[in-house]
């Protein structure tokens, strides 16, 4: 059988097999662009076999119907390559949604250069550089979400009180909470004013003031 025959559908495929493995080995895989465009050309393709085959088959005088098995396979190779290019997709969002508030909502920590491994992030955010990994749109929606959380927190009857970006895995039993500066995070703004978060210094806040510090890694629970 010769190598270079391939099926319809096989690179859609691929790609499915490589959201499989960004989930088995909690990673964020870099956007397969190439794959991507290979897989639209390939739609492009079979819509122009599914033209072909309907030309040949309104030319035929004796009314043929033998191309419409042909058309239904056409058929039916496009619209699973476009399922799997939604579920990839899909994949995708949902893997970024979750580094996003793997950060506390911190976008700029999430797209900066190199991510700092001492954070308190997941293993896929922390694997090196993400952005890298995004594609212009990735990086886009990104940012559209962070704009609509912000407006959505904005709007909160008392947004001092609700924090959106607290983490809810564990909920917190007090109001305040001894923390230790892991990392400088300079003056932050508390009910009992300002605070100079230094490296090795502990201090007892509101953990509403200081709850996206603690998940972005700059300070930890003592």
């Amino acid at each position: 059988m010769n190598d270079n025959v391939r099926q319809y559908g096989e690179l859609a495929t691929q790609l499915l097999i490589e959201s499989r493995r960004s989930t088995a080995t909690d990673t964020l895989l870099k956007y397969n662009d190439v794959l991507v465009r290979q897989i639209i050309r390939e739609q492009r393709q079979l819509e122009s076999l599914i033209q072909s085959s309907l030309e040949v088959s309104q030319n035929a005088m004796d009314g043929d119907n033998t191309m419409t098995p042909t058309i239904l396979l056409y058929q039916t190779a496009i619209l699973r390559n476009k399922r799997c290019l939604l579920a990839y997709h899909h994949h995708r969002i949902e893997r970024l949604k979750d580094l996003y508030w793997s950060v506390g909502g911190a976008l700029p920590l999430l797209l900066a250069t190199h991510t700092n491994p001492a954070a308190n992030v997941s293993s896929a955010s922390s694997s090196g550089d993400i952005r890298s990994k995004l594609s212009p749109h990735e990086v886009d929606f990104l940012r559209s979400y962070n704009d609509s959380l912000l407006e959505f927190r904005s709007g909160v009857a008392a947004p001092e009180e609700v924090d959106l970006f607290a983490p809810i895995l564990r909920p917190p039993k007090d109001l305040h909470v001894l923390v230790r500066v892991v990392r400088d995070c300079g003056v932050i703004q508390t009910e009992v004013g300002a605070i100079d978060f230094k490296r090795g210094q502990r201090f007892l806040v509101r953990r509403g003031d200081v709850e996206h510090l603690i998940v972005q890694g700059y300070l930890e629970e003592v």
